[in-house]
């Protein structure tokens, strides 16, 4: 488990101009910590896009996060993860089996899991050897559909039954992180409070990293 808590990006899922996404990029990895950024890029209807466009995307932003020191991941597919030279993949309940993908990967790859709000899940999760195990959604979010609500008292219960880290998602902002810091989740996921400020995403990773530190 991590001291303190951190912030774990997530892309939009459909960048329009990756040379303009590159400079965002850029900017929002040098406005504050950031641990970790998960490449998910999906079309309208939520379907995967074509693997060309993951790996362009990934040889943009992958030597930007490398400079940062910033892990990086790709959703859901292990094969284009290991074809990118990413850290790694993020899987979900119904995509490529976690043996799956560190068969693929290796056993220095980073792999994570969705667990939605489910300890059951999580703890077979991590007895498999998944490196974190995301919890959400916690609040509202037009990034993703989601079906399950995750509470922040689940992420309190997992701090004190192991010390695999925790991802906490969905709906998250500098305004609502309190209490799912104070829970103890060790990353909180953004995309859409990042990305879509007004202010820019460089001022996000700031109020973001700021209100973890208040917390």
């Amino acid at each position: 488990m991590t001291d303190t808590c951190r912030l774990y990006l997530i892309s939009p899922p459909k960048i329009q101009n990756y040379q303009e996404f590159s400079e965002l990029f850029r900017c929002a990895l040098g406005a504050g910590d950031v641990a970790c950024m998960q490449l998910r890029l999906k079309t309208e209807s939520g379907a995967a896009v074509p693997d060309n466009d993951v790996l362009r995307a990934s040889e943009m932003l992958l030597p930007i996060a490398r400079a940062h020191d910033v892990a990086f991941l790709i959703n859901d597919r292990p094969d284009l993860a290991l074809q990118a030279g990413a850290d790694g993949v993020h899987v979900g309940q119904n995509d490529v089996s976690y043996s799956e993908a560190r068969a693929a990967l290796g056993p220095d790859a980073t792999v994570g899991v969705t667990c939605h709000n489910s300890k059951d899940l999580a703890v077979a999760a991590s007895e498999a050897g998944a490196d974190y195990v995301a919890f959400g959604a916690f609040f509202h979010t037009n990034t993703k559909e989601t079906s399950s609500r995750a509470d922040p008292g689940l992420l309190e219960w997992w701090r004190y039954a192991t010390t695999v880290p925790s991802v906490a998602i969905g709906g998250i902002t500098s305004e609502n992180c309190g209490d799912i810091v104070r829970a103890g989740a060790d990353f909180i996921a953004v995309s859409s409070s990042v990305w879509n400020d007004l202010a820019g995403p460089a001022s996000a990773v700031k109020a973001l990293n700021a209100a973890i530190a208040a917390a």
